[in-house]
């Protein structure tokens, strides 16, 4: 099964910068029905007299529904049932399985993100993936619900997959064993030369918290003072617009850190620094902020102020562009409509709608031998079926850019094995740090900091 050619319409579904509905209420239909409310009733009334075989009212409610939702853009949806639990459990809690965010493409279970230490993580599994069969069951076509089902079993079990890589012409088969999957969206280590490493997986409950703490931790551990900080949203699909608001305010001390702007005005929002943290948790320690393909929504916003407030330097591959924001509207108790409300834009004015943040500094994934593969073949919102068009133009040699190779980054995933390098763009943002402490690399301009 050659999935290289398949349909690009599937969302990214957990690359949305979710922001709570202020109220649960509904707008109410017209009294008088339109001509195209008559022509929706007399297509179910015709359906319900005359198809093949009879047709439940669900069945054909949910149809207009999806249907409806379709036609707006990738990221617009109607949850219900286990589809909403698995929101509800990205934003907190925990659940035994794999470790991985899947959404549907042309039929296929595609990999968004396999969890850092995830049991598929460990096994191998990567972002872009087709999975393509469950124990030897072909799953294509499938719905996703019910695959996730079968991926889902008690901790300590093992299952087969086999899967699809863009680049191998062979398909893989992978064996997991299932494991209680604690959701950990921040992780951190003191690297050597005093240089912290914080890693932010998804933009959930409590993610500014959990960062701050990370440096106090930090610096606990360093021997002095810190030297560098690299924050990596490589792979960090999105998650909750307020806790992006707060990571950016943990490290800027004035200035706006991103608007969202509506078709009213009410939902048109500033979002300014010194609203959830006073001061710069970090002040005067040089920051890098890695992301990549995979970085999407809510990861965009804080590497979008960031850079624009030059409080750090942005390395990797151009990000997803994903720059919308979905608000979750309740409908019932158990249903609710993931409805796109807004663009977003970045301090200075900028929207990363289809074109994404462009890195400062690209740094390819040399130490993945399948990464030029990948990159080939990556998905990024200006490829999804129906998303929205950026308000200002990009043309097509400015969002190509970042494929150029550069003559510094030549080394093979090979050579770079038998150096120890296992991750080649946290390697290159140690060393640049380490090249320049005691240097103000990324850090605010005086100006700025009166």
């Amino acid at each position: 099964m050659n999935f290289a050619s398949a349909f690009r319409a599937a969302a990214l579904c957990t690359a949305v910068a979710l922001l709570p509905a202020a109220t649960a209420g509904f707008a109410q239909v017209e009294g008088r029905a339109s001509p195209e409310f008559a022509r929706l009733f007399a297509t179910y009334q015709r359906i319900k007299a005359s198809y093949v075989e009879p047709v439940e009212d669900e069945v054909l409610i949910r149809g207009a529904i999806d249907g409806m939702l379709a036609s707006l853009d990738p990221h617009s949806a109607y949850i219900d049932g286990a589809a909403l639990e698995r929101l509800e459990t990205m934003i907190d809690g925990n659940y035994q399985g794999l470790g991985i965010s899947v959404q549907m493409e042309d039929g296929a279970v595609k990999v968004v993100s396999p969890f850092r230490g995830s049991p598929a993580d460990q096994a191998g599994v990567k972002a872009g993936d087709f999975i393509t069969h469950i124990d030897g069951e072909l799953i294509y076509g499938l719905d996703i619900n019910d695959a996730v089902a079968q991926m889902r079993g008690p901790a300590g079990t093992s299952i087969d997959l086999t899967i699809f890589r863009e680049g191998r012409d062979e398909p893989m088969e992978v064996t997991v064993t299932r494991g209680l999957i604690e959701l950990e969206p921040v992780t951190w280590e003191l690297l050597e030369g005093n240089i912290g490493h914080v890693s932010v997986n998804e933009f959930s409950r409590d993610v500014g918290v959990d960062v701050k703490d990370a440096i106090v931790d930090l610096r606990t551990q360093a021997t002095g003072r810190l030297n560098g900080i690299v924050l990596d949203l490589r792979r960090n699909p999105g998650g909750s617009l307020d806790e992006a608001v707060a990571l950016s305010d943990l490290f800027l001390s004035d200035g706006q850190i991103v608007s969202q702007r509506g078709r009213n005005r009410q939902d048109t929002v500033y979002y300014e620094a010194e609203t959830v943290y006073r001061g710069d948790v970090a002040e005067g320690t040089p920051i890098i902020v890695l992301i990549d393909e995979g970085s999407a929504s809510a990861s965009e916003i804080v590497a979008g102020a960031l850079q624009d407030h030059h409080r750090a330097l942005v390395m990797g591959e151009r990000s997803f562009g994903k720059g919308s924001v979905q608000t979750l509207l309740p409908l019932t108790r158990d249903s609710a409509l993931k409805l796109t409300t807004a663009r977003y834009f970045t301090p200075s004015g900028r929207s990363v709608q289809e074109g994404g943040i462009e890195p400062d500094i690209r740094v390819p994934q040399l130490s993945d031998p399948d990464a030029e593969r990948r990159q080939r073949y990556a998905l990024r919102e200006s490829d999804l079926r129906g998303h929205l068009v950026n308000e200002i133009d990009y043309d097509d040699e400015a969002l190509e850019a970042d494929r150029i190779d550069d003559p510094r980054f030549q080394l093979t995933a090979e050579q770079l094995e038998e150096q120890g390098v296992d991750d080649f763009q946290l390697d290159y943002a140690v060393r640049t740090l380490r090249r320049t402490t005691g240097i103000a690399l990324a850090t605010p301009p005086a100006a700025s900091r009166n």
